[in-house]
């Protein structure tokens, strides 16, 4: 097989994918992988006009308006949902968004801020997309746009090929596309796992190349966000303390001895700051559901 052939292969990329989870790239992101995880980071999510500014949420819908992806009374399947930012306003264009997440935390600031001209445009459920049976709830080719942004929920092959049966029109998923600045994280884990962290983009460059070797071409774009979050000691402690329980063998204790003393190091008046840059990349397609049941 030429090296052209490779490339347009779909299992060559799924093989990429699956070959990603040896390295510590998939090891850093198994950290975000976990409920417990998005729960102690709820409290610390739309704090600030530039953090909600980074969502894009005008220029999103203006993307899925000229892909003929956004119109009055469509249904829309969101993926790790989130806190809702990106549903809710979907659900002012006219949408009926089915939303679903596996944070409590994150859920229930979703709720706080759907507003009563919207109610009945948003459905939210406390699901785990990995765990979802499509087929008994109805859900193959049931949406008109099916959505996953920077959503953990479809970092496998399986799970991405799942939200794209879901789909009757169209797709979009939005995820880093470049390695990130993670000041506070980079410390921890050379005292923890004693390697320098790397984080590097993961999976959402396989399923762009996935989709090029399935005959679909999307639109995508790129974006430099970047903002400051500041949350309590006692959020980021247990925001850190909740990651590395997932990465780490270190027991909690250990854990504990090593996290507390360098977030209280970092503090000023009970309160850590933090700085966040990077490249988000979105990509936005029609897709044909038969020819992805059919891969």
């Amino acid at each position: 097989m030429s090296n052209m052939d490779t490339i347009f292969n779909k299992n060559f990329w799924i093989s990429q994918w699956e070959n990603d989870k040896k390295n510590d790239t998939f090891n850093v992101h198994k950290g975000f992988s976990t409920p417990e995880y998005w729960d102690k980071a709820a409290p610390t999510y739309n704090q600030n006009k530039d953090e909600v500014k980074n969502r894009r949420l005008e220029k999103t819908v203006l993307f899925l308006k000229q892909s003929n992806l956004l119109f009055k009374g469509m249904k829309v399947l969101d993926i790790g949902c989130g806190t809702g930012m990106l549903a809710i306003e979907l659900a002012k264009h006219g949408a009926k968004v089915t939303a679903l997440d596996f944070s409590k935390g994150m859920l229930e600031k979703f709720r706080q801020d759907i507003t009563p001209d919207i109610k009945n445009n948003i459905s939210v459920f406390y699901e785990d997309w990995h765990k979802i049976d499509i087929e008994s709830k109805g859900w193959e080719k049931n949406f008109d746009l099916v959505i996953a942004f920077m959503s953990p929920g479809v970092a496998s092959p399986e799970a991405f090929f799942k939200m794209m049966q879901c789909s009757k029109n169209g797709c979009a998923i939005r995820g880093w596309a470049a390695k990130r600045t993670h000041p506070i994280l980079s410390d921890l884990w050379k005292k923890i796992m004693k390697t320098p962290l790397e984080d590097k983009p993961q999976s959402i460059l396989y399923k762009i190349n996935l989709l090029f070797s399935l005959g679909i071409f999307p639109e995508i774009t790129f974006d430099e966000i970047e903002w400051d979050k500041t949350s309590r000691v006692k959020e980021e402690f247990e925001q850190q303390m909740a990651f590395f329980n997932k990465v780490s063998k270190k027991s909690y204790l250990e854990l504990e001895e090593i996290i507390y003393p360098y977030i209280e190091s970092l503090s000023e008046n009970n309160y850590i700051k933090r700085h966040h840059k990077g490249l988000t990349a979105t990509a936005v397609w029609k897709v044909d559901a038969a020819m992805v049941l059919n891969q």
